[in-house]
């Protein structure tokens, strides 16, 4: 969104476009970032299978929302999950008591819910996946890279429903399909598909206490920036 301001799409879906394209960027990045924790044995495929029906329809129920919220709606809700996220982040010890497994009624009906959130605000959805799965006696590795998995069927589906949401909507720039704005979604994908890939290396080796303060910060931060702007 910040970055998009200072580029010539139209200031009335900045927000969809941003959302949106992020969301195209994460079927690529997640990919990789997956690939990279499977090679290290982190994703339970298991759990993915079980999961991904509720993460599709969430997704798209959650970009045919997006679609159709007023910019400024999209642009605040943003900010606040960024807030509420960064608190909850720095609030909780690393630490997180096994409940009972998985019931299917609650993994499908939490899929959905994340994957609908997911779109909503253009994310993979770890920071809500990984706290589930670890409250559920997930151990944290798995729970990471499980979640990296999940984010690829999720952003399909959610950019596929913005892609149909922006479809012929006035004002877009040339290169849109949708509300997706490609330039700016390969540029991304160019840089960030062989970071994921250390990113992934660096998760099993840095400390992640330390890791969740530092986003936590930069969730704040940016939470803070675009309720004020």
């Amino acid at each position: 969104m910040l970055v998009f301001t200072q580029m010539p799409v139209g200031d009335e879906w900045i927000p969809h476009q941003a959302v949106a394209t992020s969301l195209a960027t994460v079927v690529a990045t997640g990919a990789a970032s997956a690939w990279a924790h499977h090679r290290r044995g982190a994703v339970r495929w298991d759990l993915l299978v079980r999961l991904v029906p509720g993460l599709l329809f969430g997704a798209w129920l959650g970009a045919f929302i997006g679609g159709w919220l007023p910019d400024l709606w999209l642009k605040r809700l943003f900010a606040l999950f960024l807030l509420f996220s960064s608190v909850r982040l720095l609030s909780r010890s690393s630490a997180q008591a096994a409940q009972a497994p998985f019931s299917a009624l609650d993994l499908t009906a939490s899929a959905a819910a994340f994957g609908a959130l997911s779109a909503l605000l253009g994310i993979g959805g770890g920071i809500m996946i990984v706290p589930y799965l670890a409250r559920h006696g997930i151990a944290l590795r798995h729970a990471v890279g499980t979640s990296s998995a999940c984010g690829v069927p999720m952003a399909v589906a959610g950019t596929l429903g913005f892609v149909l949401t922006g479809w012929g909507r006035p004002g877009l720039p040339a290169d849109s399909v949708g509300f997706v704005y490609w330039p700016a979604a390969l540029a991304i994908i160019g840089a960030s598909v062989p970071m994921a890939t250390i990113g992934a290396r660096l998760a099993h080796r840095l400390p992640t206490t330390a890791l969740k303060r530092v986003f936590a910060l930069l969730l704040l931060l940016v939470g803070l920036r675009l309720l004020t702007t």
